[in-house]
């Protein structure tokens, strides 16, 4: 059975249940009449099976819409984010050779006029030419504005057409989202998850954090999005760039029982709102390590609640859960926790310790290469006694210090538990005579007691040249994940 085919069977079981509130609720009803007129509507304009839709659309009821639309269609929906840049933009479009385009209007519109894009620019916001993509098909989310082009089908308009009930809703193999990650000009890569793959990951989700049927989740995560609807729960979501104070003020107004941050956005929410909802019964954090003094914050913050660091990767979402609590137990990085749904998800560690790993929920591969089966992490790891996984470093970061082998994530968060410490990390500074690298320690926070406590937890030979006190961390991306190439340039200018 295809994703999207639970999604709709849900949605036709619990047909008066709100499906999604951004201040305005969507009910389940709405959800799938909205996706199966969608679905005709493309069907009928015209699209084939493994069509790509370039998708700039901001997380809406509309966005899910239509997302789930192409889908259903057969489509495959390629996220290709228009302020990475128009060298960058044209670069990912020329991989990915989209049929389609899906943006809102204002984008259109600001991708063409003139004093828009000033004012873009202005704003450090470079917007490639949307509406001169080629042959590309056009839907315009939103009224009708100045730059969109001739002949781009309004998304208002199929989602009030024809629904009729349809036999297929996709192939749950072929290719069904295609996500940018990495890469440069020259060399764009691009992840490829099948309906399959997805529907595997929400499975094994679903398995370890409990959804039901009167939950409701705040997030702006589509990954943590998907699973609620299927459990035929409330999906909360927040405005894009919601101020912390507002989030937080979200998850009290609209009762959530469970939410996802990346451990910055949750730190600014534990700064404005110190104590959360009794409500909450799931905090979930992802997509970079939290520090064990936001962990030992949010048990504070929410005692009532159950603290999860979810171990994931956009080829293969999640792969392992630890609790908060475990993690505090850990001194170094690891304690990634269970493998999820194992022996499904295997764990193979290579010989230079490099972790490996394969499942259901593992993508197809990255688009334009052979299909994967089985993933290079770039994460150093062990299994424990007990079979869990326990990360201890990342390839890339490695430091080279004479014969010594040093992994910065493997002591960067004992040393963030020292007090007085609130955000810990190592780099090296490589010597151009020697090939040997000066590594230095940034922190917090105060420094002055850390040349005498350093020694009680990280090893000798891990023990830094310099350290360096600063405001705060260098931080990009969504995500917020640490900046290394940013902080060594911050290490560098300072003695």
């Amino acid at each position: 059975m295809t994703l999207v085919r639970r999604l709709l069977d849900q949605a036709e079981r619990t047909p008066d249940a709100v499906a999604l509130t951004t201040g305005r609720e969507l009910t389940y009803a709405e959800l799938r009449r909205g996706v199966l007129a969608v679905r005709h509507g493309l069907l009928a304009a015209g699209m084939q099976p493994g069509d790509g839709m370039l998708f700039s659309v901001r997380p809406s009821p509309r966005a899910l819409i239509l997302a789930l639309g192409v889908v259903a269609a057969g489509g495959v929906v390629v996220f290709a984010d228009p302020g990475a840049g128009p060298e960058m933009f044209a670069a990912r479009l020329r991989l990915a050779r989209p049929s389609w385009a899906a943006a809102e209007s204002v984008l259109y519109a600001g991708s063409r006029l003139r004093p828009v894009r000033r004012y873009a620019r202005r704003r450090g916001l470079l917007l490639p030419d949307l509406a001169a993509l080629g042959d590309l098909r056009h839907i315009h989310v939103g009224r009708r504005l100045p730059g969109v082009p001739r002949g781009a089908l309004p998304f208002d308009a199929m989602a009030q057409g024809p629904a009729p009930e349809p036999a297929t809703l996709g192939d749950p193999d072929a290719p069904a989202v295609v996500i940018f990650t990495s890469g440069t000009t020259a060399a764009p890569r691009a992840v490829v998850h099948t309906q399959s793959s997805l529907a595997a990951a929400l499975d094994l989700f679903r398995r370890h954090v409990p959804l039901n049927p009167g939950d409701v989740v705040h997030t702006d995560q589509l990954m943590l999005g998907l699973p609620t609807l299927i459990a035929g729960a409330r999906w909360s979501l927040p405005p894009l760039g919601c101020p912390p104070s507002r989030f937080a003020a979200q998850l009290r107004d609209r009762r959530a029982t469970h939410t996802f941050c990346v451990p910055v956005h949750l730190a600014e929410v534990l700064d404005a709102s110190p104590r959360l909802p009794r409500t909450l019964r799931h905090i979930l954090l992802g997509a970079a390590p939290a520090p064990p003094p936001l962990l030992r914050r949010a048990i504070a913050a929410a005692p009532h609640a159950s603290v999860l660091s979810v171990y994931a990767m956009t080829e293969m979402l999640p792969v392992a859960i630890a609790s908060a609590r475990d993690k505090l137990a850990h001194t170094e990085s690891g304690a990634a926790g269970d493998l999820l749904g194992e022996p499904l998800v295997a764990a193979r560690i290579a010989a230079d310790g490099e972790l490996h790993l394969s499942g259901p929920n593992l993508c197809r591969g990255y688009l334009g290469e052979p299909p994967l089966a089985e993933l290079p992490t770039g994460d150093l790891a062990r299994l424990d006694g007990t079979g869990r996984l326990v990360l201890v470093g990342r390839k890339k970061d490695m430091l080279i210090r004479g014969d010594f082998n040093l992994y910065p994530s493997l002591y960067e968060p004992a040393i963030a538990a020292l007090p007085g410490v609130t955000d810990a990390a190592i780099v090296g500074l490589p010597d151009p005579a020697t090939g040997d690298e000066e590594v230095v320690l940034a922190v917090v926070g105060d420094p002055a007691d850390l040349p005498r406590r350093l020694p009680e937890v990280i090893d000798h030979d891990a023990l830094p040249d310099r350290i360096v006190a600063l405001p705060e961390l260098p931080r990009s991306g969504r995500s917020r994940k640490l900046d290394r190439d940013r902080l060594r340039e911050l290490v560098r200018e300072r003695p």
